[in-house]
């Protein structure tokens, strides 16, 4: 049981690196969406939930796991995305 944890710790360490990495592109388009409304695009979340999918079957992660898990990822993004469009345009600092 041990390894198996040690495994799972390794791999949450890689997913919050992947993670800082996936925020900075929400940072990068707040940076470049000019206008706050395009923040949320719900078109492109279900592009995203779809190809998702494909690539967790493809994996073999079950879908009942992939999906709700990037809504939520999606989610937390969109709000991240949010604070900091506010964040740059009213000169505040960020994260």
């Amino acid at each position: 049981m041990a390894q198996v944890r040690a495994g799972v710790d390794a791999l949450d360490r890689e997913l919050v690196a992947l993670l800082a990495r996936r925020q900075g592109y929400m940072d990068a388009a707040a940076r470049i969406k000019s206008d706050r409304a395009h923040v949320r695009d719900d078109v492109r979340v279900e592009e995203v939930i779809t190809r998702v999918k494909v690539s967790a079957r493809a994996a073999g992660l079950a879908e009942s796991i992939a999906e709700p898990v990037w809504r939520t990822l999606i989610d937390r993004s969109i709000a991240y995305e949010f604070e900091r469009w506010d964040q740059l345009r009213s000169g505040t600092q960020g994260p």
